[in-house]
């Protein structure tokens, strides 16, 4: 199981990484599309809320998950946590994210890898 729980890690540090790169692209190209609207107010608020509350929730999940993932390299009993919540969360991201979180709350959960925490 610590093979498992080391590829979850990677995982979660990868995707993580991924993630913080696109939120600050998704700021970027909500402010670049506000400037195309700056004359129709109910759009411009629109795409200012957002553009500052997606990129914002993405960073949020991606710096737990990076932080999580290099927990579980190290057999944190917080970071299973973490990583299980993190991993919920991003079962909302289908496909890719409900096989990442499906797989990682499996790996998690399993009786040996509660023993390799405790």
């Amino acid at each position: 199981m610590k093979k498992h729980v080391t590829f979850v890690a990677a995982l979660h540090i990868g995707f993580s990484i991924i993630g913080i790169f696109g939120a600050i692209a998704l700021f970027f190209i909500f402010n670049f599309a506000r400037s195309f609207v700056q004359d129709v107010d109910v759009a411009n608020i629109v795409l200012r809320f957002i553009g500052i509350f997606l990129p914002f929730a993405m960073i949020t999940v991606s710096f737990f998950g990076l932080i999580g993932g290099i927990g579980l390299l190290s057999y944190r009993k917080w970071a299973r946590t973490l990583i299980i919540i993190v991993s919920a969360i991003g079962c909302i991201n289908i496909p890719l994210g409900t096989l990442v979180g499906v797989y990682s709350i499996w790996v998690l959960m399993q009786d040996e890898t509660i023993r390799v925490f405790n």
